[in-house]
């Protein structure tokens, strides 16, 4: 049986059979370094808004070129990530992507596909401006670490 597919040709990530509290969605937060100099205040608005999904090995969670309205954080499991077809990265739990579409309302930059069974936090476009309008300090504090990886790995 095929995955469900979104508008824009991804499949769509099921939600997992045992989600996160609130604390815990904090915790994973915290650990992430995009969250890590977050007040714990600051935690709890962005886990509001975060969802929990679940995607299997060999799903794309995003496609180059194709609009980008979510930001995700790894929770479990590893993805790759591809620029017209050649392997840029494989990232792990804590690692995070989607932010640069996000922020940017430009195409994603990357396809990024799960190589293993995943759990990932979701945050939508919406949500993640809602947050950084109602609490402008996790605004600054992730600007800069765009900054920093954009440094490291230009897009």
């Amino acid at each position: 049986m095929r995955p469900a597919r979104s508008r824009t040709g991804i499949p769509r990530i099921r939600s997992p059979s045992v989600a996160l509290s609130k604390n815990e969605k904090i915790e994973l937060l915290r650990q992430v370094p995009l969250f890590s100099a977050c007040t714990k205040r600051e935690l709890i608005e962005v886990a509001l808004v975060a969802d929990e999904r679940e995607a299997d090995l060999g799903e794309d969670l995003t496609a180059e070129g194709r609009a980008g309205r979510e930001f995700f954080v790894l929770t479990e499991g590893h993805v790759a990530v591809r620029r017209k077809g050649r392997k840029l990265a494989e990232l792990g739990p804590g690692d995070w992507f989607g932010e640069i579409a996000l922020m940017t309302f430009k195409p994603r930059s990357a396809t990024v596909t799960a190589t293993s069974h995943v759990r990932l936090l979701v945050i939508s476009d919406r949500s993640f401006r809602y947050v950084v309008e109602t609490t402008p300090r996790i605004a600054l504090r992730v600007l800069a670490n765009v900054a920093q990886r954009l440094e490291r790995e230009p897009i």
